[in-house]
This record gives structure tokens, sequence and C-alpha cells, in this order.
């Protein structure tokens, strides 16, 4: 075994974990789940049957990683945010046929107690602030806040927030790393 697993937690026959990952106190990984390298998976996180975890993601302590959900490399999940996977449950109703694919893509940051409701794409390298809830598609760079959460700016890469507007056009370096950023129609994307 090339990767880490406290002593009370389950792993069950079947899950792939990647090397120099590290699974701690009481976590629960179901046996279809797949996870890549150097993942950090803090205390009392269980992952689903139906679930990939990109390489380098650290995911904090009480999350939950359910069914459906995709999380690409690099991706931070702050102490108990939460994933759903059916958008109107119903205890006496049975709905696993209508799971919702949630995907969160490459650098996002997904903040403390924030819920991301299935069904939406996070995009590469947003930021999601603490207790936000996020029921819609959130762009690349984007950082968001709120109930329901909206798009209050933009952050670079490194999880510095960037000097863009919310509309229009607009070009910021990352007040860190000196990386230029372009908004353009809407979109931000990196620029060499």
């Amino acid at each position: 075994m090339n990767y880490q697993v406290h002593p009370t937690a389950i792993v069950d026959e079947g899950a792939e974990i990647g090397e120099g990952s590290r699974v701690w106190h009481w976590v629960h990984v179901c046996g279809g789940a797949k996870i890549g390298r150097g993942v950090s998976l803090g205390q009392n996180v269980f992952v689903g049957n139906r679930v990939e975890i990109g390489d380098q993601c650290k995911i904090q302590n009480n999350v939950s990683v359910y069914d459906n959900v995709t999380l690409e490399e690099g991706v931070f999940c702050g102490p108990s945010m939460v994933f759903t996977n059916v958008y109107n449950p119903r205890a006496l109703i049975e709905r696993k046929n209508e799971y919702k694919d949630t995907l969160v893509k490459k650098g996002a940051t997904l903040g403390a107690n924030c819920t991301i409701v299935c069904g939406v794409t996070i995009g590469r390298y947003a930021f999601v602030a603490a207790g936000a809830v996020v029921t819609k598609n959130v762009p690349d760079y984007a950082l968001m806040a709120g109930v329901p959460a909206r798009r209050i700016g933009w952050m670079s890469a490194y999880g510095a927030r960037l000097d863009l507007p919310l509309e229009g056009d607009g070009e910021a370096l990352c007040p860190h790393t000196g990386e230029r950023y372009v908004m353009k129609e809407g979109r931000v994307f990196s620029s060499p």
C-alpha cells in the first residue's frame, strides 16, 4: 500500500487510492471510489461509490462527497461543506435514479460550511466563500458569496482577489505572482 490509512478508517474493497494520499480518522471510502495521488481526506470524511477525486485535493473534516460528484485536480473542500446529489429529496420516496452530476474543476476552493446544490459546475480556480449556497454554475475564477451565492468578484489561481470589474472588459495582475488576467465578454482567463 503506497498511501496512509488511519486504523479507524474504513476503505472498502475495490476503492482506488493514489500514491501518497492520506486517509485520516473515521473516514469511510466506498469500494467504487477513485481517488488520485497526494489527496488528503480529513477526519470523518465520507466518499461514495460513484465519486472521482483528482490528484492533490484536500478534503477537510466532516465532508461527505456523495455519488455523482467529480473533483478535478487541486480542489479544496473546507470543513463541513456540503454536496447534495438529489435536487428534491424526500425520506419516503427513493430517488437514487435521479442523482445529478456535480463537477468541481481544477484548483477551485469550496469554503467552510458552503453548500453545493447538485447539478452544477464550479469553474477552474473559482472561490466559494464560507457559508455560501451555490445553486447555479460558477464561471472560472469567480468569487462567490451569499445565499443564494452570487458573483462578487474574481480570484487569481494563487487565491488573491483580482481588481477586475464584475461586468465588461478589463485586465488585472495577481498581486502575489504578477500573473496577468483578462476579462473579455464576461469570462476571465489568464494570459501570458
